[in-house]
């Protein structure tokens, strides 16, 4: 698309911005909100985590901090098991969430969401990907997302669903404003 995407780790003295929203959509718009401020450019950023239905769509936005502040992702990953211990398979649906907000300088703004729905696991398998991954089985492969390859991973998960969404809108950030939505 001729853009260079730079990551925020590029940009070690950059603020650390709390991400205290109650929702997904807060947490990624205040980031995007206010890093296109300080940098003066469009930015793209995320908050995305794993909605339980069972535990009336916990840990959601705590999900990386669902066992504490300092928590390690096994550490949340236990905790999970624990609080589902007594769940049988048939009723630990799941879903991992994503939204992507784009936001520029110019005060243009809008969020796209990708999700993939599954099942929470008795255990954890696989050792690709990261947080819960490993207890998050996709029913379509039988197999945890700790288990897919990353081409099937980018298939069915919910960042490669909104990516492909912000992907369709992206052309009219990269436009002068008089052109936005042609």
């Amino acid at each position: 698309m001729g853009i260079q995407i730079i990551s925020l780790n590029s940009f070690p003295d950059a603020p650390k911005i709390e991400e205290d929203g109650e929702s997904f959509i807060e947490n990624a718009l205040k980031k995007a909100r206010f890093y296109s401020k300080y940098f003066g450019e469009t930015v793209i950023a995320d908050d995305s985590g794993l909605e339980v239905d069972i535990l009336k769509g916990r840990p959601g936005v705590h999900s990386a901090r669902y066992s504490g502040d300092a928590s390690s992702e096994r550490e949340n990953n236990r905790k999970l098991l624990r609080e589902m211990e007594e769940v049988p398979l048939s009723k630990r649906g799941a879903r991992f969430k994503c939204v992507l907000a784009i936001v520029s300088p110019d005060g243009r703004e809008e969020i796209v969401e990708g999700s993939c729905r599954g099942k929470i696991g008795l255990r954890e398998v696989g050792s690709r990907g990261f947080g819960y991954d490993p207890l998050f089985i996709i029913p379509k492969y039988g197999k945890t997302m700790a288990q897919l390859t990353l081409e099937e991973k980018n298939m069915v998960s919910h960042r490669g669903k909104a990516l492909k969404k912000l992907r369709r809108i992206l052309p009219r950030f990269l436009s002068p404003k008089s052109n936005v939505g042609a």
